[in-house]
This record gives structure tokens, sequence and C-alpha cells, in this order.
């Protein structure tokens, strides 16, 4: 049996991914096998020994330790494009709300609740307030194509809009079909800036797109431009933004992740984190973080891991020894200490970190599993 702890309220229909025979779900667990959580801070969190996976229901892993979790040999896997089309919806909806100043019309509309009998004629001669624009042959410029930048260029190009489109790590048939169904993929940031009435952010939080916004990014955008936001909230330099907003160069600002300085913008409207608030993306979330963790504690597999390289081999009988080690690591010397003979072997690295799954004709014994550990550069073993 292997113990699961959860940290937040996990989607009942994803926890039913696991067998109950083979897994117990435990919130008050002190030695799990594996972690699953959404949001709640693992920073300050002490690990037992137990612990060989955290499995996050999201695609964000900001709120886990990573560097922490590599060292003591924990695998940390997350959910990339499980939330993606709530995500998506959001976007499309961010577009409109920018573009028809609805949420300003209806805060506006409340205001005459006591005007009785008055309300239909001063809605007429108010509304002209709260005009906007349509959507329809506008050019949207979308940064990073990935599961949910792909989504929303479809979507959006089905509404009638133009779509430009960036992403460097963009390629192959992926790159081919975003072409055919009408993506213009640029290969620099300005040309996508210039082109663009709207600017859509779909990428993660790294050295070179934090306060990706900013003043030079902005000075080369159209006059006007509607910025949406919905990836992260250091992709903005929020001083730089806010004087954008206040001059008119910046027409209008959608964000899914409002801070203190974001909800004193002008022309600016905060959601409060919705990006993945629907009950179809917390259970596709629930369901694909249970399914990653099943397989990884039952057959060593490694799909959608963080922090470990993908290792994925087929079941071929007998048992099997995951080992998690530093790149440069004596292998044989590894295999040596183990003391088993190795039938079949799969390995993979990511970022100086090698996983390697060996297929062994029999279960290791614990006292060569010890043996092994004690090898210089190998982080964790497992008998599985």
């Amino acid at each position: 049996m292997f113990t699961i702890k959860t940290l937040n309220k996990i989607s009942a229909k994803g926890l039913a991914q696991l067998d109950g025979a083979i897994f117990t779900i435990d919130d008050n667990a002190e030695n799990p096998d594996a972690i699953m959580v959404r949001s709640a801070a693992m920073h300050e969190m002490e690990f037992p020994a137990s612990l060989k996976a955290i499995a996050r229901a999201g695609a964000g892993v900001n709120n886990i330790p990573l560097d922490r979790c590599t060292e003591q040999g924990i695998a940390v896997f997350n959910t990339p494009g499980a939330n993606a089309n709530a995500v998506k919806e959001l976007v499309i909806c961010a577009i409109l709300l920018a573009s028809r100043r609805i949420y300003e019309g209806i805060a506006w509309a409340r205001t005459l609740a006591s005007e009785g009998e008055q309300v239909g004629k001063l809605v007429e001669k108010g509304k002209s307030n709260f005009a906007g624009n349509e959507i329809l042959g506008k050019t949207i410029g979308i940064i990073g194509l990935g599961a949910i930048g792909s989504l929303v260029a479809e979507a959006v190009g089905a509404l009638g809009m133009k779509v430009v489109g960036y992403d460097p790590a963009l390629a192959g048939e992926k790159a081919a079909l975003l072409q055919a169904n009408g993506v213009q993929i640029v290969s620099d940031l300005a040309s996508l800036y210039a082109a663009s009435d709207y600017v859509s952010l779909h990428v993660p939080s790294l050295p070179d797109t934090k306060g990706m916004i900013c003043a030079t990014s902005i000075g080369q955008m159209k006059d006007g431009v509607k910025i949406i936001n919905m990836a992260r909230a250091d992709l903005i330099n929020n001083g730089e933004l806010k004087a954008a907003l206040e001059s008119g160069k910046v027409g209008y600002f959608v964000t899914d992740l409002p801070n203190e300085e974001v909800l004193a913008m002008p022309n600016t409207l905060a959601l409060p984190h919705l990006g993945a608030s629907t009950a179809e993306s917390e259970e596709n979330c629930a369901a694909m973080a249970a399914r990653e963790v099943a397989d990884y504690l039952q057959t060593g597999n490694i799909v959608n891991s963080v922090n470990l390289p993908y290792v994925v081999a087929d079941w071929q009988g007998g048992g099997r020894i995951g080992i998690i080690a530093r790149e440069g690591v004596n292998m044989d010397q590894v295999v040596a200490a183990l003391g088993v003979k190795v039938e079949n072997q799969t390995q993979g690295v990511k970022k100086g970190i090698v996983y390697t799954l060996l297929g062994v004709g029999e279960i290791c014994k614990e006292d060569g599993l010890a043996a092994a550990k004690e090898i210089p550069g190998v982080i964790g073993i497992r008998s599985i």
C-alpha cells in the first residue's frame, strides 16, 4: 500500500483515479509516499524520508521548493494543459471586457436602482459613456503558444481576429498546424508589438520574461493597445505600465493576478485569480496529478516532472530500480553495488539530474540499495 497525503481539497473525481486497494488517502499522514497539493505553501515544510513524490494539481509550482526536493530525491509533478481550456475561456472573457467596458457599465447601472420609472430613460442617456469596440478584424499578439496560448489562438481566430504569435520554442508540426489555421508566427517581439491591437501573455516567469511588459516594450506597441495577463504577475513592470495607462498609450489592462499596485491602476480590471477556478479544471488537474503519482510509485515511470527527466519504459516483468543521480555518476559502480543482473535500462537527463530506470530479474536486497546510495552523485534510489 502507498499513502497519499493531500494538502488542499483535491477533487474527489481526481482521487478516484487512485485504486483503493493500492493507495490510502490520508490528510494527516506523517510519513506519506506522496503529497498532492494545489496552492498550499510548502517552502517551510519538512519532508519525511518516506516522501517520494509531490504532485501539483495545476501548472505553476512556485509554492513548492524545487531545489530542495531535487536534493532529497523527491519527484515533483505538475499538470500542464489540464486547466488550459478554463484559462482560454477566461482570456476570451478578458478580451471582451477590455473592449466593451462591460464591467463599468454594469457597475453604473447598479447605481440607478433607486430611480424607479426613470431607469429606462437614464440608461438610454448614459449608455454612450460605455461605448467600446468590436474585436472582429482586430489583431491580437499571443506571446507563448503552449497549451493555453494555442487554444486562445484557435478561439480568437474563430471569432474573426487576426492572430500573430511568438514562441521561440515552437517548431515542427505544431508550428505548421498553427500557421495552417491562420496564425502568423513572428521571430521577434518587436514585430508582434507593432502589429497588435491586443497583447495576451502566456509565458512562465523566467529571468528573461520578468518585467517584459515595460516602458521599452510598450513603446513598441500601438497607441491604445489592450494588454491581457493571465500568466504571471511579475511579467509586468507595474510602475511603467501604470504610467502608460495614465497617458493613454495603453488603453486597457486586464489581469488575473491582482496586487496592491495593480488595484491602484486606472483603466484596469483585476480578476481574483479565476483562471483555473472551474469544477472541470479542478477535476482534470486532480485526475492527471493522481495518474502521474500512481504511475511513478508503481512503475517508476516519470511523466510531467518539473525537476526530473521524462523516462518511460514498458513493464517487462521482474523488478525495477529507480535511481536519481547527478550527471556524471558512475552507473557501472552503482549496478555493481546493487548486486543485481540488469536486463534493460532506460535513462533521461534534465538540468544536470539523471534518472535511470533499471529492469532487473530479481528484487534488490536492502543492503544493495544502501550500498548504492552511498556512491558519490547518487541522490535517491528505490526498488519497485
